[in-house]
């Protein structure tokens, strides 16, 4: 089979005597351009793009950290006996839904707390936070992990033998799913940035945020279905695919309530216009 992805033959880098994990550098990386293309946008929409600044100081890493605890409650049986796995993230096992959940209510503390616009913040970051995880999915490329089930399409991912799972152990490619939720990522923030202005002017200020949660359950949902990695099931179905079905319901309600023609309320400010 000549047309393949092929798989990073390590999943660090070498520097002296530092071992630098693909996994955190994707994540750092991804962490930095978010940052960028958010107080890019928050300035753009009048505010201090110091404030996303210090925002991001405070909800990156307790991002992080809710991650990993959405992943360890979520894969317990996994770490049971095994409890000094739990803060070794550079192995993966990051849950996006812990990590939106903790960095959205630090961000939204720290903005608040600052006087800073609260909406224009959601709508800030509604663009950069989708990037970061196109780029954060690349640690799992590199760490041959959470592919999908064998294919012989042109773009599938060859993974090494010791990485397979045992019951497709003589497959050698695999649907690269860390592509395809990537590719899905920059679409839902390129959807935002450009389209959504022209498609609904009267969606009310920071709704955009209710659009990348949809626009992104959306796509994990089929996403998930294509993998084969263990995981906790609900009912014979994956737990973050019951988890991907309440938030999708959920997002589509707030961005409902966002495209409704309401009467202004001078009483009304920025930090009460954001999605609940």
């Amino acid at each position: 089979m000549f047309a393949a992805i092929p798989s990073p033959s390590t999943n660090s880098i070498q520097i002296g005597a530092f071992e630098l994990r693909a996994y955190g550098l994707a994540i750092a990386i991804g962490a930095l351009l978010a940052v960028w293309v958010s107080s890019r946008r928050y300035e753009a929409a009048g505010g201090d793009p110091v404030m996303v600044h210090r925002m991001a100081t405070w909800s990156i890493p307790v991002g992080i950290i809710g991650a990993r605890l959405y992943h360890v409650a979520t894969d317990f049986s996994r770490f049971q006996g095994n409890w000094w796995e739990i803060p070794q993230l550079w192995k993966g096992g990051l849950g996006i839904w812990g990590g939106v959940a903790g960095g959205a209510l630090v961000a939204w503390w720290v903005v608040r707390r600052e006087n800073g616009d609260v909406a224009a913040m959601f709508d800030a970051t509604a663009v950069g936070v989708p990037i970061a995880q196109a780029v954060g999915r690349l640690g799992n490329w590199f760490n041959q992990e959470l592919f999908g089930r064998p294919t012989d399409l042109p773009w599938g991912l060859r993974i090494d033998r010791e990485n397979r799972p045992l019951e497709y152990v003589e497959s050698q490619t695999f649907h690269p799913t860390f592509l395809y939720e990537a590719l899905w990522n920059m679409g839902v923030a390129g959807f935002i940035a450009v389209l959504v202005p022209r498609l609904f002017p009267q969606l009310r200020k920071g709704y955009s945020w209710a659009i990348y949660v949809a626009g992104y359950t959306i796509g994990r949902l089929w996403i998930e279905l294509l993998r084969t990695d263990k995981a906790t099931e609900v009912f014979g179905v994956r737990v973050n695919v019951w988890t991907s079905v309440v938030v999708l319901i959920a997002a589509v309600g707030v961005v409902m309530r966002g495209l409704r023609n309401e009467p202004s309320d001078g009483h009304r400010n920025s930090s009460e216009s954001v999605p609940h």
